[in-house]
């Protein structure tokens, strides 16, 4: 067996990551707070299930983590009970959760207090990437620590790149963001114009998508939009939390950001539809909407 590893939150994307690294052969324990998803991970996959973040992480060498927002990570890692008063001293900590930068600068801190490395480690490729392994990690901390756990992160990893010091990881996950929100709309436009112009919107992809407007988000996006389906992907609220981090640390750096507080108002004009929970992709039925 290689590290032993604790992973402290099953949704959807820890899931599938903390199962590439139990078939990775790393001796895998793992925490959610719905014991139930720890228990059918245990049908799918070799490792253990801890009641408690402390007794998840005794024994760890690295802990992963991948939450939901800043809250929830302050409270699993920084509180009494949580995973910085349990970690073993040389234990290193790993924040898969898209957070703010700040909060990521405050872990290290806090980390190195009690004799551990920390660190922050955003993902990028979404659901889809994180079952097939393919996912692009962004990294901030010191060399020593990304250079300890990158072998374990390969797990399910395509790509992964140290980006500098701790908090860097998370600012490079905002410019990620960012890109994605004015493709998306531009996206969304695009096929909202090509239905309204009378055009066959499949046929139009299928030779648009062969030239320089070709991207991800086409290409595994446009017939799920085309059919109305948004009962999959990244959700419109962690799009919106993540896209406040990114505006928020414009303001502070000075970066105009026009285009992403635009695609923001209309992400935030999609939850007043109903549609909080529905994939990013869902800027088309926003448009939708409005030429009822």
């Amino acid at each position: 067996m290689k590290k032993n590893v604790a992973f402290l939150g099953l949704g959807v994307m820890g899931y599938p990551m903390a199962g590439w690294l139990s078939q990775r052969d790393y001796s895998v324990v793992v925490f959610n707070r719905s014991t139930e998803v720890s228990r059918r991970w245990l049908t799918e996959y070799r490792g253990k299930s801890a009641v408690t973040v402390a007794q998840a992480v005794a024994d760890a060498d690295i802990v992963f983590t991948c939450l939901g927002n800043d809250d929830d990570v302050r409270a699993v890692v920084a509180e009494a009970g949580g995973v910085l008063s349990a970690m073993k001293p040389g234990a290193i900590l790993v924040d898969h959760t898209t957070t703010s930068a700040l909060l990521a600068q405050e872990l290290a801190v806090q980390a190195d207090a009690v004799g551990c490395g920390f660190v922050d480690a955003p993902v990028s490729g979404g659901q889809q990437g994180a079952e097939n392994g393919q996912l692009t990690v962004m990294c901030g901390g010191l060399q020593v620590h990304f250079d300890t756990v990158v072998e374990a992160v390969e797990s399910y990893a395509k790509s992964i790149q140290l980006m500098g010091d701790v908090g860097s990881g998370q600012l490079c996950k905002m410019v990620n963001q960012i890109c994605i929100a004015g493709v998306v709309q531009g996206l969304a436009e695009g096929l909202n114009f090509a239905k309204r112009a009378g055009l066959d919107a499949h046929q139009v992809i299928e030779v648009i998508s062969k030239g320089a407007a070709q991207s991800w988000q086409m290409e595994n996006r446009y017939k799920t939009m085309l059919a109305n389906e948004y009962d999959h992907g990244f959700a419109v609220q962690w799009m919106r939390k993540d896209l406040a981090f990114a505006l928020q640390e414009g303001k502070a750096n000075g970066s105009e950001l026009p285009v992403t507080e635009l695609v923001d108002s209309f992400y935030q004009q999609v939850q007043e539809m109903g549609g909080n929970r529905w994939d990013t992709s869902s800027l088309l039925a926003r448009l939708e909407r409005g030429n009822e």
